[in-house]
């Protein structure tokens, strides 16, 4: 137990140095970290459907290029380095996988194509909305600005939600919050956490004014509420393939998809949410 915890507190302060460092350095570094994760979060997810369902030989590698390259061509567009014409290799990507099932001849090819164009939808475009948190046009200038804060609040709020929930539902949680998919989550620990991650927008809204107080208070529910969702998702994956963990590549804490299972649906919601906020804000 000693040597189980020792091991995942220093593969979790490696993981969260190395990709709050990333992200704060500089654009580059944070399209290099992003880019990887994405097209091995992707490898994980279809080797996962792959050793896990009889027949199933999704393309893992063609995948792997697909989120990788879609990363890169919204970065590039969202920095206004490369117009649309950006993503035609990726399209090509996608063409490519559905296409290649004609000729090679697998058990069942419609269950590659789900798993191969899902892979896209669930795992790479989230990571690569990022992007779209992270560079926004400077009103005054017209010039493109890398922001990393709203992408690190993201993350911030998650993990707060994610410890908050843990200590709190071990302590007094008694009612379940989704016991057919996750028994061991409470909707007391759900609250304590989602609390403990609304309050930390208040300190964002202190040092990062750049949006109103209430709006970092909504986005903060939003992650915390879509985080959730998340979170139980990828549970309910895992229950369907009958596996605790994703994957064995973070020591003590399983696979890539099991550290980023809530911001894969938090970051969608979270463009939404900023996009109608912004709207909202210029026209009043």
């Amino acid at each position: 137990m000693k040597n189980n915890f020792i091991q995942r507190t220093v593969t979790g302060v490696f993981f969260v140095t190395t990709l709050l460092g990333c992200t704060l350095y500089s654009p580059i570094s944070f399209g290099i970290i992003f880019t990887l994760i994405s097209a091995l979060t992707v490898r994980e997810f279809i080797h996962l459907l792959n050793n896990k369902r009889e027949d199933t030989e999704a393309n893992a590698t063609i995948s792997m290029l697909g989120g990788a390259f879609l990363f890169m061509s919204i970065m590039a567009f969202c920095m206004n380095i490369a117009d649309s014409k950006v993503f035609i290799p990726y399209l090509a990507i996608i063409i490519y996988l559905i296409i290649s099932q004609l000729y090679l001849k697998k058990k069942d090819p419609i269950v590659n194509w789900a798993y191969a164009i899902f892979s896209q939808i669930y795992v790479a475009l989230p990571f690569a909305l990022l992007n779209v948190l992270a560079f926004q046009s400077n009103k005054e200038t017209g010039s493109i600005e890398y922001n990393a804060i709203l992408p690190i609040s993201i993350f911030v709020f998650i993990w707060l939600n994610d410890t908050g929930a843990y200590c709190v539902g071990t302590l007094i949680g008694k009612h379940r919050l989704f016991e057919r998919i996750s028994p061991k989550k409470s909707w007391e620990g759900s609250i304590g956490g989602g609390a403990i991650a609304i309050l930390s927008s208040l300190a964002f809204a202190y040092y990062f004014s750049f949006i109103p107080t209430l709006a970092w208070v909504g986005l903060a529910i939003v992650v915390v509420v879509f985080g959730t969702w998340g979170d139980l998702s990828e549970s309910l994956l895992k229950r369907q393939l009958g596996v605790k963990d994703s994957g064995s590549i973070l020591p003590g804490h399983g696979g890539l998809l099991d550290r980023f299972d809530s911001a894969l649906i938090a970051i969608p919601a979270a463009v939404i949410y900023l996009h109608i906020i912004s709207t909202l804000l210029q026209n009043f």
